[in-house]
């Protein structure tokens, strides 16, 4: 695999390649984990609206 890098890119250009990889990587994985946390926020929004919800219906608090 590592021969195949070589002809296809060159040796000299292997280090750039793999930085720009992890950096891409890196950003994806940032992306993703926004992603989750907004999700996740969203949710408990969502789970405290409907308590709040539940308490009114049945007249109780």
């Amino acid at each position: 695999m590592l021969g195949i890098a070589v002809l296809l890119f060159g040796a000299n250009k292997l280090p750039a390649l793999a930085r720009s990889s992890g950096q891409a990587l890196g950003e994806f994985k940032k992306g993703r984990q926004e992603i989750e946390d907004e999700l996740r926020d969203a949710a408990k929004a969502e789970e405290t609206t409907d308590d709040v919800s539940e308490t009114t219906a049945d007249g109780t608090e």
